[in-house]
């Protein structure tokens, strides 16, 4: 088992980097493997709606996002990471994950999902609903914790300060483990992903 953790912040070892790491210490004591993906500083391109992806099953901007395309299948459950701007996620992160989960459509499905927010203060819900989003349009079970996925602080320090958000990174992680168990139980016991009706797509206006 396979569990690939974004890290949306532009500070490589930063806030939201001390609140993942937390996390992967919990899922490696259940020996599962995790692999850290830092999205880096410089800029991402958001989708421009090419819809080439549908065809190729990869989008036309050759980046990071194709890295993780060519992996997904060995990968059981990604959780994202970011830091809040503006009561948002980090844009770069957003124009990957537009771009990512476009690209990658039902290939997501059955996958776990699961958002982490690092904040100073304030606007850590709506980055973390906003994330969320990305799980819910996809078939992904969201995995959570004890309380909402996020911890406070302004550097890495504060952040290891903040009790009640480590421990709910680690609860997280137990709550993933024990989840990508049962799934692994129950592949193994024959049950097999829920089959889908084809999309319906109904425009509001017509």
């Amino acid at each position: 088992m396979k569990v690939l953790l974004i890290n949306g912040s532009p500070n490589e070892h930063g806030c939201t980097y001390t609140a993942l790491s937390e996390i992967a210490h919990t899922l490696m004591k259940y020996e599962i493997d995790t692999e850290v993906l830092y999205l880096g500083k410089k800029p991402i391109a958001g989708c421009i709606a090419c819809k080439k992806c549908k065809e190729t099953g990869k989008c036309t901007i050759n980046d990071k996002v194709n890295e993780v395309m060519a992996d997904i299948d060995n990968i059981d459950a990604i959780i994202v990471g970011s830091p809040v701007y503006y009561a948002g996620a980090a844009g770069q992160l957003t124009s990957f994950l537009d771009r990512l989960f476009y690209s990658g459509g039902s290939r997501m499905a059955g996958k776990l999902g699961a958002s982490v927010i690092s904040c100073r203060r304030g606007g850590a819900t709506a980055a973390f609903d906003q994330l969320n989003k990305y799980f819910a349009i996809s078939s992904m079970p969201i995995v959570s914790s004890q309380y909402w996925n996020m911890v406070h602080g302004n550097t890495p320090d504060e952040v290891r300060k903040d009790q009640e958000g480590l421990q709910t990174m680690r609860t997280l992680g137990e709550n993933m483990a024990w989840l990508l168990k049962c799934i692994e139980a129950g592949k193994k016991a024959g049950i097999s992903l829920p089959t889908y009706e084809p999309k319906i797509h109904t425009n509001f206006i017509r």
